[in-house]
Protein backbone atom coordinates (compact mmCIF):
# COMPACT_ATOMS: atom_id res chain seq x y z
CA UNK A 1 0.00 0.00 0.00
CA UNK A 2 1.51 3.77 -0.60
CA UNK A 3 0.52 6.30 1.84
CA UNK A 4 0.87 9.45 1.46
CA UNK A 5 0.24 11.31 5.18
CA UNK A 6 0.05 14.86 5.95
CA UNK A 7 2.80 16.15 3.23
CA UNK A 8 3.04 19.54 3.37
CA UNK A 9 5.71 21.46 0.39
CA UNK A 10 6.90 24.70 0.18
CA UNK A 11 8.84 26.60 -2.86
CA UNK A 12 10.37 29.71 -0.53
CA UNK A 13 7.07 30.89 0.46
CA UNK A 14 4.87 29.69 -2.47
CA UNK A 15 2.96 26.90 -0.96
CA UNK A 16 3.02 24.14 -3.34
CA UNK A 17 1.37 20.99 -1.40
CA UNK A 18 -1.00 21.60 1.28
CA UNK A 19 -1.51 19.20 3.67
CA UNK A 20 -2.27 15.99 1.10
CA UNK A 21 -2.88 12.27 2.48
CA UNK A 22 -4.39 9.46 0.76
CA UNK A 23 -3.44 5.83 0.17
CA UNK A 24 -3.84 3.63 -3.04
CA UNK A 25 -3.58 -0.37 -1.98
CA UNK A 26 -2.53 -2.85 -4.13
CA UNK A 27 -4.46 -3.33 -7.24
CA UNK A 28 -6.12 -0.21 -7.13
CA UNK A 29 -5.99 2.52 -9.70
CA UNK A 30 -5.94 6.01 -7.97
CA UNK A 31 -6.40 9.74 -9.79
CA UNK A 32 -4.60 13.00 -8.60
CA UNK A 33 -6.55 15.55 -10.92
CA UNK A 34 -5.98 19.31 -10.60
CA UNK A 35 -5.49 22.00 -13.30
CA UNK A 36 -1.86 23.39 -14.38
CA UNK A 37 0.05 24.14 -10.93
CA UNK A 38 -2.74 22.57 -8.54
CA UNK A 39 0.35 20.69 -7.16
CA UNK A 40 0.19 17.08 -8.96
CA UNK A 41 3.97 17.57 -10.19
CA UNK A 42 5.15 18.34 -7.07
CA UNK A 43 3.11 15.92 -5.15
CA UNK A 44 4.62 13.09 -7.84
CA UNK A 45 8.11 14.31 -7.13
CA UNK A 46 7.50 13.78 -3.52
CA UNK A 47 6.10 10.03 -3.89
CA UNK A 48 9.58 9.00 -5.92
CA UNK A 49 11.63 10.62 -3.47
CA UNK A 50 13.14 13.59 -6.12
CA UNK A 51 11.75 16.11 -3.76
CA UNK A 52 11.73 15.94 0.38
CA UNK A 53 8.14 17.39 2.00
CA UNK A 54 8.14 19.73 4.50
CA UNK A 55 6.46 17.70 7.14
CA UNK A 56 4.11 14.50 6.53
CA UNK A 57 5.69 11.23 5.39
CA UNK A 58 4.89 8.92 2.52
CA UNK A 59 5.54 4.88 2.76
CA UNK A 60 5.33 2.03 0.57
CA UNK A 61 4.23 -0.93 2.06
CA UNK A 62 5.31 0.32 5.03
CA UNK A 63 8.57 1.61 4.55
CA UNK A 64 10.34 5.12 3.32
CA UNK A 65 10.73 5.49 -0.36
CA UNK A 66 14.51 5.59 -0.62
CA UNK A 67 17.08 4.05 -3.07
CA UNK A 68 16.06 0.64 -2.02
CA UNK A 69 12.55 0.70 -2.89
CA UNK A 70 12.85 3.13 -5.99
CA UNK A 71 13.94 -0.16 -8.70
CA UNK A 72 10.30 -1.33 -7.67
CA UNK A 73 8.91 2.24 -9.33
CA UNK A 74 7.88 3.46 -12.63
CA UNK A 75 7.26 7.20 -13.22
CA UNK A 76 5.92 8.45 -16.78
CA UNK A 77 6.44 12.20 -17.05
CA UNK A 78 4.16 14.62 -18.91
CA UNK A 79 6.86 16.05 -20.80
CA UNK A 80 9.19 13.64 -22.94
CA UNK A 81 12.49 12.29 -21.45
CA UNK A 82 13.63 10.30 -24.03
CA UNK A 83 17.22 9.89 -25.26
CA UNK A 84 16.84 11.28 -29.12
CA UNK A 85 19.85 10.10 -30.12
CA UNK A 86 19.48 5.88 -28.58
CA UNK A 87 17.87 3.42 -30.29
CA UNK A 88 14.89 2.50 -28.68
CA UNK A 89 16.96 -1.26 -27.87
CA UNK A 90 19.53 1.09 -26.52
CA UNK A 91 17.25 3.36 -24.04
CA UNK A 92 15.60 0.67 -22.81
CA UNK A 93 18.49 -1.25 -21.96
CA UNK A 94 19.64 1.94 -20.17
CA UNK A 95 16.67 2.66 -18.33
CA UNK A 96 16.17 -0.76 -17.12
CA UNK A 97 19.92 -0.99 -16.26
CA UNK A 98 19.11 2.40 -13.83
CA UNK A 99 16.32 -0.51 -12.06
CA UNK A 100 19.01 -3.17 -11.36
CA UNK A 101 17.79 -5.31 -14.16
CA UNK A 102 19.85 -7.65 -16.00
CA UNK A 103 20.75 -7.10 -19.75
CA UNK A 104 19.02 -10.95 -21.03
CA UNK A 105 15.64 -10.13 -18.78
CA UNK A 106 15.71 -6.38 -20.33
CA UNK A 107 15.42 -7.66 -23.83
CA UNK A 108 13.30 -10.10 -23.12
CA UNK A 109 10.51 -8.13 -21.49
CA UNK A 110 11.54 -5.40 -24.10
CA UNK A 111 10.34 -8.01 -26.93
CA UNK A 112 7.32 -8.93 -25.16
CA UNK A 113 6.50 -5.45 -25.02
CA UNK A 114 7.18 -3.99 -28.56
CA UNK A 115 5.12 -7.09 -29.85
CA UNK A 116 2.30 -5.91 -27.38
CA UNK A 117 2.30 -2.80 -28.66
CA UNK A 118 2.85 -3.56 -32.65
CA UNK A 119 6.39 -1.59 -32.97
CA UNK A 120 8.45 -4.65 -33.57
CA UNK A 121 10.37 -3.19 -36.69
CA UNK A 122 11.56 -0.38 -34.23
CA UNK A 123 13.82 -1.75 -31.95
CA UNK A 124 17.17 -0.79 -33.35
CA UNK A 125 15.57 2.60 -34.64
CA UNK A 126 16.80 5.99 -33.37
CA UNK A 127 14.04 7.56 -30.93
CA UNK A 128 14.40 10.71 -33.31
CA UNK A 129 13.08 8.40 -35.99
CA UNK A 130 9.95 7.87 -34.40
CA UNK A 131 6.60 9.63 -34.16
CA UNK A 132 5.31 11.32 -31.28
CA UNK A 133 2.81 8.70 -30.72
CA UNK A 134 5.09 5.65 -31.04
CA UNK A 135 7.86 7.82 -28.85
CA UNK A 136 5.03 7.91 -26.29
CA UNK A 137 4.72 3.87 -26.61
CA UNK A 138 8.77 3.76 -25.90
CA UNK A 139 8.49 6.74 -23.05
CA UNK A 140 5.57 3.99 -21.87
CA UNK A 141 7.65 0.77 -21.92
CA UNK A 142 10.63 2.16 -19.97
CA UNK A 143 8.25 2.96 -17.09
CA UNK A 144 7.02 -0.48 -17.25
CA UNK A 145 9.86 -2.56 -18.07
CA UNK A 146 10.84 -3.43 -14.47
CA UNK A 147 7.16 -4.28 -13.49
CA UNK A 148 6.79 -1.59 -11.12
CA UNK A 149 4.46 -2.25 -7.78
CA UNK A 150 4.04 1.98 -7.63
CA UNK A 151 3.34 3.33 -11.53
CA UNK A 152 2.66 6.71 -11.65
CA UNK A 153 0.98 7.79 -14.93
CA UNK A 154 1.35 11.99 -15.66
CA UNK A 155 -1.10 12.34 -19.31
CA UNK A 156 -0.60 8.92 -20.11
CA UNK A 157 -2.25 9.44 -23.64
CA UNK A 158 -0.81 12.28 -24.61
CA UNK A 159 -0.10 12.35 -28.22
CA UNK A 160 -2.16 8.85 -28.89
CA UNK A 161 -4.92 7.59 -30.93
CA UNK A 162 -7.49 6.09 -30.36
CA UNK A 163 -6.75 2.72 -31.06
CA UNK A 164 -3.27 2.80 -29.23
CA UNK A 165 -5.35 4.56 -26.41
CA UNK A 166 -6.83 1.06 -26.09
CA UNK A 167 -3.58 -0.60 -25.87
CA UNK A 168 -2.24 1.55 -23.46
CA UNK A 169 -5.89 0.71 -21.13
CA UNK A 170 -5.69 -2.85 -21.26
CA UNK A 171 -1.96 -2.68 -20.09
CA UNK A 172 -2.57 -0.48 -17.43
CA UNK A 173 -5.58 -2.80 -16.47
CA UNK A 174 -3.63 -5.80 -16.64
CA UNK A 175 -1.04 -4.26 -14.73
CA UNK A 176 -3.27 -3.20 -11.69
CA UNK A 177 -4.95 -6.62 -11.92
CA UNK A 178 -1.64 -8.16 -10.97
CA UNK A 179 -1.05 -6.29 -7.99
CA UNK A 180 0.26 -2.99 -9.31
CA UNK A 181 -0.52 0.61 -7.46
CA UNK A 182 -0.90 3.29 -10.03
CA UNK A 183 -1.66 6.54 -9.59
CA UNK A 184 -3.09 8.11 -12.89
CA UNK A 185 -3.62 11.89 -13.87
CA UNK A 186 -4.67 12.82 -16.88
CA UNK A 187 -7.21 15.64 -18.65
CA UNK A 188 -9.70 13.63 -20.23
CA UNK A 189 -12.33 13.19 -17.59
CA UNK A 190 -13.73 9.94 -19.14
CA UNK A 191 -10.56 8.19 -18.88
CA UNK A 192 -10.05 8.67 -15.26
CA UNK A 193 -14.06 7.87 -14.26
CA UNK A 194 -13.12 4.51 -16.39
CA UNK A 195 -10.11 3.74 -14.22
CA UNK A 196 -9.95 5.13 -10.85
CA UNK A 197 -12.14 4.29 -8.21
CA UNK A 198 -10.98 6.86 -6.11
CA UNK A 199 -9.44 10.14 -6.33
CA UNK A 200 -8.10 13.45 -4.87
CA UNK A 201 -8.92 16.76 -6.45
CA UNK A 202 -6.10 19.36 -5.57
CA UNK A 203 -6.82 23.31 -6.06
CA UNK A 204 -3.77 25.47 -5.03
CA UNK A 205 -1.83 22.54 -3.43
CA UNK A 206 -5.26 22.18 -1.20
CA UNK A 207 -7.67 19.23 -1.63
CA UNK A 208 -10.73 20.50 -2.45
CA UNK A 209 -12.65 16.86 -3.17
CA UNK A 210 -11.53 13.38 -2.12
CA UNK A 211 -12.87 9.69 -1.89
CA UNK A 212 -14.71 7.18 -3.92
CA UNK A 213 -16.07 8.45 -7.16
CA UNK A 214 -19.11 6.29 -6.74
CA UNK A 215 -19.58 8.49 -3.35
CA UNK A 216 -18.52 11.65 -4.80
CA UNK A 217 -21.58 11.66 -7.35
CA UNK A 218 -24.08 10.15 -5.69
CA UNK A 219 -23.26 13.51 -3.00
CA UNK A 220 -23.20 16.12 -5.74
CA UNK A 221 -26.66 17.09 -6.06
CA UNK A 222 -27.03 18.28 -9.55
CA UNK A 223 -28.71 15.82 -11.77
CA UNK A 224 -28.88 15.25 -15.97
CA UNK A 225 -32.16 13.91 -17.74
CA UNK A 226 -31.80 12.71 -21.50
CA UNK A 227 -35.09 12.91 -23.25
CA UNK A 228 -36.26 11.60 -27.01
CA UNK A 229 -38.87 12.90 -28.40
CA UNK A 230 -41.48 15.54 -28.86
CA UNK A 231 -41.62 17.66 -25.61
CA UNK A 232 -42.80 21.75 -24.49
CA UNK A 233 -39.38 22.40 -24.18
CA UNK A 234 -40.32 26.02 -22.49
CA UNK A 235 -42.89 24.28 -19.85
CA UNK A 236 -40.15 22.22 -18.73
CA UNK A 237 -37.49 25.18 -18.53
CA UNK A 238 -39.80 26.85 -16.50
CA UNK A 239 -40.05 24.40 -13.53
CA UNK A 240 -38.02 25.81 -10.83
CA UNK A 241 -35.21 23.32 -10.28
CA UNK A 242 -34.48 23.03 -13.83
CA UNK A 243 -31.04 24.60 -14.60
CA UNK A 244 -30.70 24.55 -18.44
CA UNK A 245 -32.42 22.74 -20.97
CA UNK A 246 -30.20 21.84 -24.38
CA UNK A 247 -30.68 19.52 -27.68
CA UNK A 248 -28.01 17.60 -28.76
CA UNK A 249 -27.89 14.85 -31.69
CA UNK A 250 -32.01 14.45 -30.95
CA UNK A 251 -31.26 14.20 -27.58
CA UNK A 252 -32.46 16.61 -24.85
CA UNK A 253 -30.19 17.13 -21.86
CA UNK A 254 -32.01 18.64 -19.39
CA UNK A 255 -29.75 19.79 -15.83
CA UNK A 256 -31.61 19.70 -12.69
CA UNK A 257 -30.82 20.92 -9.09
CA UNK A 258 -31.34 17.36 -7.38
CA UNK A 259 -33.51 14.52 -8.59
CA UNK A 260 -36.38 15.63 -6.78
CA UNK A 261 -36.97 17.50 -9.88
CA UNK A 262 -37.14 14.53 -11.74
CA UNK A 263 -40.63 13.41 -11.53
CA UNK A 264 -42.27 17.05 -11.82
CA UNK A 265 -40.15 16.76 -15.59
CA UNK A 266 -41.21 13.70 -16.10
CA UNK A 267 -44.74 14.86 -15.63
CA UNK A 268 -44.38 17.29 -18.60
CA UNK A 269 -42.35 14.63 -20.64
CA UNK A 270 -44.86 12.12 -20.19
CA UNK A 271 -47.27 14.42 -22.18
CA UNK A 272 -45.30 14.75 -25.09
CA UNK A 273 -44.93 12.64 -28.17
CA UNK A 274 -42.90 9.87 -29.60
CA UNK A 275 -40.73 9.66 -26.08
CA UNK A 276 -38.22 7.08 -26.61
CA UNK A 277 -36.50 7.69 -23.89
CA UNK A 278 -36.06 8.97 -20.39
CA UNK A 279 -33.17 8.93 -18.11
CA UNK A 280 -31.84 10.20 -14.86
CA UNK A 281 -28.14 9.89 -14.60
CA UNK A 282 -25.34 10.63 -12.28
CA UNK A 283 -23.09 14.01 -13.65
CA UNK A 284 -19.81 13.77 -14.84
CA UNK A 285 -16.97 13.51 -13.53
CA UNK A 286 -16.22 16.83 -15.76
CA UNK A 287 -18.91 18.54 -14.55
CA UNK A 288 -17.95 17.99 -11.27
CA UNK A 289 -14.59 18.88 -11.58
CA UNK A 290 -15.49 22.43 -13.37
CA UNK A 291 -18.25 22.53 -10.51
CA UNK A 292 -15.68 21.84 -7.50
CA UNK A 293 -12.40 23.83 -8.96
CA UNK A 294 -14.47 26.82 -10.97
CA UNK A 295 -12.48 25.98 -14.48
CA UNK A 296 -11.50 23.41 -16.76
CA UNK A 297 -8.96 20.94 -16.12
CA UNK A 298 -6.71 22.15 -19.17
CA UNK A 299 -7.11 25.51 -18.64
Amino acid sequence: MLKVENITKYYGDFLAVDNLSFEVKEGEIFGLLGVNGAGKTTTFRMIIGLLAPISGKITLNGKPIDYNITDKIGFLTEERSLLTKMTVKEQCIYYGTLKGMKEKDILNKLDNLLKKFKIEEYKDKKIKELSKGNQQKIQFITAIINDPKLLILDEPFSGLDPFNVEMFKNQIKEMAENGSIIIFSSHRMEHVELFCKKLVVLKNGKTVLSGYLKDIKQKYRKKNIEVIGDIDVESIKNIDGVLSVTLNNFTYQIKIKDESIASKVFEIVSKGKNITKFSVDEPSLNEIFIETVGETYDK
